[in-house]
């Protein structure tokens, strides 16, 4: 005999990067398992991988392994509100003395991707040369963020390469997927620092999950602010 089905409420919400409305539902058991399973394993990669799998059931994002990653992780905290509640539990550490831990409860609803103004994806390297950006993806990300091979200054440039989208001269438009990673690391071999600084200006002002919170150390009284970014800071 089978067993009878519960309906599960569905909801809407704009992707940050493009506006496109996509169609979530809150996970369940069996995807909870999932992120469970990765958390025990202390491994970030695995808690990531597990997140967009995640996204994968949830939703109907068809290109979920190209999705900025702000928008992977503003999708699976709407997930996350829907599915376990509307508030989570943060510590943060007093700015005032650097020492003092206090519990602190945000609702999710306050938690947006902030977007740096001035921000844009074309970059002008000089009178003849634009570069146009496209942000990094979950692979990117982990690759960049979990990887020990790879030292700091090889992050930058490999994920400059990796999301560069086009170059463009007086003469042409050269799509960089037609490029080898060597020929993209060439080109910004050849780039004074200055404008290679304005590549890298990208990535650190490109849209974050962020949220502002203020805080009182119970100690000194001192009343400070504090900055949460990405989806870890709001892990719970």
């Amino acid at each position: 005999m089978a067993l009878p089905k519960l309906n599960v409420p569905r909801y809407k919400l704009k992707l940050p990067s493009d506006g496109r409305t996509v169609n979530y539902r809150p996970f369940l058991v069996k995807e909870e398992k999932l992120l469970l399973l990765a958390t025990e394993t202390g491994e970030q990669s695995d808690i990531v991988i597990a997140i967009k799998d995640i996204i994968k059931g949830c939703t109907d994002i068809a290109d979920v392994d190209s999705l900025a990653t702000f928008d992977i992780e503003f999708v699976f905290l709407q997930i996350r509100t829907r599915s376990v509640g509307e508030s989570v539990d943060v510590s943060v550490t007093c700015p005032d003395d650097g020492e003092t831990e206090i519990s602190i409860s945000i609702s999710l609803d306050d938690i947006k991707v902030q977007k740096t103004r001035g921000h844009k994806s074309e970059i002008k390297l000089s009178d003849e040369v634009i570069v146009t950006m496209g942000y990094p993806n979950l692979e990117t990300f982990v690759k960049m963020n979990f990887s020990e091979e790879v030292n700091q200054i090889d992050q930058v440039f490999d994920m400059a390469a990796g999301c560069i989208k086009t170059i463009a001269d007086a003469d042409q438009v050269y799509d960089c997927a037609d490029s080898s990673k060597q020929e993209l690391l060439e080109f910004f071999d050849q780039l004074s620092s200055k404008q290679f600084g304005s590549i890298q200006k990208f990535f650190e002002t490109m849209p974050k999950l962020s949220h502002t919170l203020k805080v009182t150390n119970p100690n000194t009284g001192v009343e400070s602010e504090v900055v949460l970014e990405g989806l870890a800071s709001f892990f719970a």
